[in-house]
């Protein structure tokens, strides 16, 4: 399952995706955790000290790697410079995985300890120096995309992401690559504003978003909440003294996690489980290519001198029980 967490800077959604996996690791469930956000903070979210996380590899530099990978034998695809990040699989293309291992985990994802279990974590890479004036984040994010058109994940796999802060997501098609995407809001206006924004530009594209409110210190805020995103809300969680243990650098053992949030953890668990029979992996290629397509006409096509529209497999559906090329 593939599951998005999204909501403004400072709403809590990277607290809240990390406190997801740590629940899912317990279950003994794969789980692939990605920091798509260029303000990395999963990994200290997962109990990375700074100088472990300064050493995540970023996914943004090993880009022509996991282009080299995926491209595999697709003969639609002549080179790695014509590949950017929306370029959809087909025939002949090297597909991803939650458990496998492959060159694109070895060069950009890491095991991180946790009670209970381990999962794979992988970060988009934060901006550096070199990138402060010249680059955009969607230099970062692109490798995420990439690697999500070519995902094929099962029922109780789980692919959780960290997204950009706000809706800066619908700069691409990322948005429309989850199952599920849990939209976390404070009982605020500008909480729910982000919600609204996301409720719209999503409704065409039959994304699944649930609301889950941070933050709810009362009946107030819980009323305000369903005021504003009606039957959108799932469930609200409110303070946490695990949590802000575990800000500080000092979390106890997950199993000490209050027993209102672990409800809150299972819930959404079960929300995400619950999106899995309604797969429509038609409507997902369709949708990878509808943005392949965008992309190529608004600017890729000048930056690689390819009618990258030629990258697109009309034949091919991406599914469950498509395999990679050797």
């Amino acid at each position: 399952m593939k599951i998005a967490f999204v909501g403004k800077g400072g709403s809590g959604k990277t607290t809240l995706s990390s406190l997801f996996v740590r629940h899912l690791a317990t279950t003994g469930a794969p789980v692939v955790a990605v920091d798509a956000d260029i303000n990395q903070h999963l990994g200290p979210a997962l109990g990375l000290d700074d100088a472990e996380a300064e050493r995540m590899p970023a996914m943004g530099d090993r880009l022509r790697l996991i282009k080299d990978y995926l491209r595999g034998s697709n003969p639609r695809i002549t080179s790695t410079e014509k590949m950017i990040k929306t370029t959809p699989p087909g025939e002949g293309s090297r597909l991803l995985r939650v458990c496998e291992d492959n060159p694109v985990y070895e060069a950009c994802a890491r095991p991180v300890e946790l009670d209970g279990g381990a999962v794979r974590l992988m970060v988009t890479g934060p901006f550096t120096e070199a990138d402060l004036g010249v680059s955009c984040y969607h230099s970062k994010t692109g490798a995420v995309e990439l690697c999500l058109n070519h995902l094929v994940d099962g029922q109780s796999e789980y692919v959780v992401v960290d997204m950009t802060a706000g809706s800066d997501s619908f700069a691409s098609g990322m948005f429309t690559r989850f199952d599920i995407t849990f939209l976390v809001a404070e009982p605020t206006r500008k909480g729910v504003s982000v919600y609204r924004q996301y409720k719209e530009y999503a409704r065409d594209f039959g994304v699944t978003l649930k609301v889950v409110g941070n933050k709810v210190q009362g009946p107030d805020d819980i009323d305000f909440l369903k005021g504003e995103v009606g039957d959108d809300l799932l469930l609200t969680v409110g303070h946490s003294d695990w949590v802000r243990a575990m800000e500080k650098g000092r979390p106890p053992r997950f199993e000490q996690l209050e027993d209102d949030n672990r409800r809150a953890l299972h819930a959404l668990q079960a929300a995400a489980d619950a999106t899995y029979e309604q797969r429509d992996w038609e409507r997902y290629t369709r949708q990878m290519v509808h943005f392949h397509l965008k992309n190529a006409q608004s600017w890729g096509n000048e930056r690689t001198g390819a009618d990258l529209a030629a990258q697109v497999d009309p034949a091919f559906v991406l599914r469950e029980a498509e395999s990679a090329t050797a």
